[in-house]
């Protein structure tokens, strides 16, 4: 690993035009890309094309850092990276689904302002279903596809969690990391159980609030949390 004064100056030399120190942070970060690329294996796009999507992004973060900030070059980098491969899906890749997700969010979005004002309350998922004609899984899933990645970053009212910490990180690289892979983990969960996870540490609901949407008791509510969240743990075991 480079020291930082020698990291320091070789990002200034490839930021000044030296080939040769470019080709160094590449082959020196080689680990740094792939360990961001991984997480989205199985999308459609060949590993190789993600790993040169994620160089274009290093290569971004290498003419975009600044030594003076206090900030480490990899936790700079590590949304760079990101950022690239999650665009390149976004707008260019093979998962249009996510324009699909964005017109379902839209009518889950107005079914519930719709229900919302004529009931005066926030609408049971049985209704907001039939409102908009989506399976309560439906629902579940295209809010989750939509939500913002600052949506990762929130916390929930009762004991001041963050989605983050049912997985637990460590410095900020992994953070970074580990959000971006919590979505893939929360698909993965049974339909009730992955309603539970959202309403309450994506859209600040108690658990009160969540077993009145959802139609059952709190205990209930209480129950499918504390396995859900058991079940995304062991997935990071």
């Amino acid at each position: 690993m480079t020291p930082p004064s020698d990291l320091t100056a070789v990002i200034c030399a490839a930021q000044a035009g030296d080939d040769g120190a470019c080709e160094r942070l590449f082959s020196e970060n080689t680990g740094l890309i792939w360990s961001v690329v991984r997480r989205y294996f199985g999308r459609g796009v060949d590993p190789d094309d993600l790993y040169q999507l994620g160089c274009i992004g290093f290569l971004k973060a290498v003419r975009g850092f600044d030594p003076s900030f206090a900030t480490q070059f990899s936790t700079y980098a590590v949304p760079k990276i990101a950022g690239e491969v999650r665009r390149f899906l976004r707008d260019d890749g093979p998962v249009k689904v996510s324009r699909g997700a964005r017109e379902k969010a839209v009518r889950v979005k107005q079914a519930r302002e719709t229900l919302c004002q004529k009931l005066g309350r926030e609408p049971a998922l049985s209704e907001l279903a039939g409102q908009c004609g989506l399976s309560a899984e439906e629902i579940a899933s295209v809010e989750l596809a939509v939500a913002p990645p600052e949506s990762f970053q929130c916390e929930s009212r009762e004991g001041g969690r963050a989605p983050e910490d049912l997985v637990g990180v460590e410095g900020l690289e992994d953070e970074v990391i580990r959000r971006m892979a919590l979505r893939e983990s929360i698909d993965r969960l049974p339909p009730q159980e992955r309603m539970v996870i959202l309403l309450r540490y994506f859209r600040d609901f108690t658990q009160a609030k969540t077993a009145q949407v959802l139609g059952v008791s709190q205990v209930q509510v209480s129950r499918i949390e504390r396995r859900a969240v058991n079940d995304l743990r062991e997935h990071w075991e």
